[in-house]
């Protein structure tokens, strides 16, 4: 077995892939939130349960996307490096190790990229979460509120007595 030294190259690279991720992932949820709030402000006065989940799964699609972006690059590198035999392959491995299920596929010279890849997946994906948990919550408050003030109108509209206490 031989030993495993990092070098100055793959550091280099793994902070420049790190920081494009991030770069990417910050522009994406950026994007992702004004095109929900724009269409919360366009469709405004229709606030139905489908409407609202439809919302919220299209974040999360949009937030599909941009892990995928993000996965391409990496990708990309290491097909650039020489470090994967095709783009199928390069990506089918930088996804797994996005979402931290693999590791060991890269060449030798090259294994901190891995070790930073699922970095970079988990920090991400904690962030995907956070824009998805913000979005659904906002949705369920809707709701909520939504079903109160049916509920508050249904009452003064009843002409059914009402029980005391």
């Amino acid at each position: 077995m031989s030993t495993y030294i990092i070098s100055l190259e793959e550091v280099l690279w793994g902070g420049l892939l790190v920081a494009i991720t991030m770069v990417i992932h910050g522009t994406g949820m950026f994007w992702i939130l004004r095109i929900i709030e724009t269409l919360k402000e366009f469709f405004h006065p229709v606030e139905s349960f489908v409407g609202g989940l439809g919302l919220v799964i299209l974040a999360s699609l949009l937030i599909v996307f941009t892990n995928i972006v993000e996965v391409i690059v990496w990708a990309g590198v290491f097909l650039v490096q020489g470090a994967q035999p095709n783009h199928s392959v390069a990506g089918y491995n930088a996804l797994l190790n996005y979402t931290t299920l693999q590791a060991g596929y890269l060449p030798q010279r090259w294994r901190l990229l891995e070790a930073l890849l699922g970095m970079a997946g988990l920090l991400t994906v904690a962030w995907s979460t956070g824009i998805l948990y913000m979005l659904a919550q906002d949705f369920q408050d809707r709701q909520l509120r939504l079903r109160k003030r049916k509920r508050e109108e249904q009452g003064r509209t009843d002409p059914r007595p009402q029980r005391a206490p």
